[in-house]
C-alpha cells in the first residue's frame, strides 16, 4: 500500500488561508532546517527536505494550489515527487543564497545574494596616520599638515575606468548585475545559487578601451598633504576623524575616512591628568619660612602668587581656571601647585656659621646633633 501523503499545509506548518509571503517564509525556515548540507548522511532530514519542497512547489503555484484546495493530492500531478524529483526540481525564485544567508554571511557560495550586488557602490577604505604635538598645542588646539598616499578618483575618466570618449559595455552574461545564477545538481534534484560573474569579475561592465591614466581601475594613487584641525583639550592617545579623506570608493561609493591618532610630547615642567595641570614649585627655606611673592608658570604664562609664611614642603594650592580646556568646550580645569622646599647645599663657612647661629637661636641642641625644626616646636606649643 503506498505511503499516505501528509497535508501540504501541515507539512509547511501554515493554515489554509495563509498568504503567499507566509508560505514562502515557512518554506525558507524548513528548507534551512532540513537541507542535506546542514544534515549530512541524515536520511530522515533528506526525506523531510523533499517533502517540504514538494509542498512548496504546489502551494506557491496559484493554479496548483487552487486544484489542491478543491481535490487534495488527486488534484495535482500524481507523479509529482516520484523518484526523488528525477525530472529535475527548479526552486524558481527561491535562491539558496537567500536561504543560507544567515549561515554564510549574506550569501551561499561566496556571499552573493539578490540584495547584495557585486557592483553596488562601496565605501573606500579608511586610512590611519599619527601626529605628534606639543603640550600647549594639545591644550589650546592647532592646525597641522600631514602627508599620505591614498587612492583618488581618476581625473581623466572620472572613475569610469574607460578611456575618455569611450564607454563600457554592459556584461551580457550577468546583464550588468555583476552576479550570475549557478545551477548545482545532486541527490536527484537541482539547486541554484548566485556567484560573481567571471566574465566581468563582478563589475557588471566590460571595458574594451581602458583609461590610460588608471589602467581601467577608475582610481589612481597620489601623495597628498592634508590639513588636520586638532581641537583644544585633546588628550594623549585620542584621535581625530576626517570624513571622506581616506581612499576613494568603488562604483561611485563615497571615500573612506582618515583617522589621525594624536601623541603629546612630555612637558619639562607640567604634568596632566584630564583637564588638570600639575606643577611643582621650588622655594628656598627662607621663602617658605618668611613668605614670598612668587611667579608661577602656567600654560597661559606666569601668574603672581603670595606664598604664606611658614609654608611646609608638600603643601598644594590651586590656581582656578589655569588647567586644560574641556574637549567639549565646557570651561577649563585647574592647575595644582605643590611646594617643594629646597635644602641649601655647598654652604660657605660664613653661611654655615649663620645657619648654626640661627639653629641655636631656635633652641636647637647643635652639639648633640639633635635636629628639631622651628615648625615642629611651634606645633607642640599649640
Amino acid at each position: 500500500m503506498p505511503e499516505q501523503k501528509r497535508d501540504y499545509y501541515e507539512v509547511l506548518g501554515v493554515s489554509k488561508g495563509a498568504s503567499d509571503d507566509e508560505i514562502k517564509k515557512a518554506y525558507r525556515k524548513l528548507a534551512k532546517k532540513y537541507h542535506p548540507d546542514m544534515n549530512p548522511d541524515n536520511k530522515e532530514a533528506e526525506a523531510k527536505f523533499k517533502e517540504v519542497n514538494e509542498a512548496y512547489e504546489v502551494l506557491s503555484n496559484p493554479e496548483k494550489r487552487s486544484k489542491y484546495d478543491q481535490f487534495g493530492h488527486a488534484g495535482v500531478d500524481p507523479n509529482f515527487g516520484a523518484g526523488g524529483f528525477g525530472g529535475g526540481f527548479d526552486m524558481g525564485d527561491i535562491d539558496l543564497g537567500d536561504i543560507f544567508g544567515s549561515f554564510f554571511g549574506g550569501g551561499f557560495g561566496g556571499g552573493y545574494s539578490g540584495q547584495q550586488r557585486a557592483n553596488a557602490p562601496q565605501k573606500g577604505e579608511s586610512l590611519r596616520a599619527n601626529l605628534t604635538i606639543s603640550f600647549e598645542e594639545a591644550a589650546f588646539g592647532c592646525e597641522k599638515e600631514i602627508e599620505l598616499n591614498r587612492t583618488e578618483v581618476c581625473s581623466d575618466c572620472h572613475g569610469s575606468g574607460c578611456q575618455p570618449g569611450t564607454t563600457a559595455e554592459t556584461c551580457p552574461d550577468c546583464r550588468g548585475t555583476g552576479v550570475v545564477r549557478i545551477q548545482r545538481g545532486g541527490g536527484g534534484f537541482t539547486f541554484s545559487s548566485t556567484g560573481p560573474c567571471t566574465r566581468c569579475r563582478g563589475t557588471g561592465r566590460l571595458i574594451h578601451s581602458p583609461c590610460r591614466s588608471c589602467g581601467g581601475e577608475g582610481s589612481v594613487r597620489k601623495k597628498q598633504r592634508i590639513k588636520v584641525t586638532i581641537p583644544a583639550g585633546i588628550d594623549n592617545g585620542q584621535a581625530v576623524s576626517l570624513r571622506g579623506q581616506g581612499n576613494a570608493g568603488k562604483n561611485g561609493g563615497p571615500a573612506g575616512d582618515l583617522i589621525v591618532g594624536v601623541r603629546i610630547k612630555p612637558h619639562p615642567q607640567f604634568q596632566r591628568e584630564g583637564t588638570t595641570v600639575l606643577y611643582e614649585q621650588p622655594v628656598s627655606f627662607y621663602q617658605a619660612a618668611m613668605g614670598a611673592e612668587l611667579e608661577i608658570p602656567t600654560i597661559d604664562g606666569k601668574v603672581k602668587y603670595t606664598l604664606p609664611a611658614g609654608t611646609q614642603t608638600g603643601t598644594t594650592f590651586r590656581l582656578r581656571g589655569k588647567g586644560i580646556p574641556s574637549l567639549q568646550g565646557r570651561g577649563r580645569g585647574d592647575q595644582y601647585v605643590t611646594v617643594k622646599v629646597q635644602v641649601p647645599t655647598n654652604l660657605t663657612t660664613e653661611q654655615r656659621e649663620a645657619l648654626r647661629a640661627f639653629g641655636e637661636a631656635m633652641g636647637e641642641n647643635i652639639s648633640e646633633g639633635s635636629i628639631k625644626s622651628f615648625f615642629d616646636k611651634h606645633k607642640k606649643k599649640k
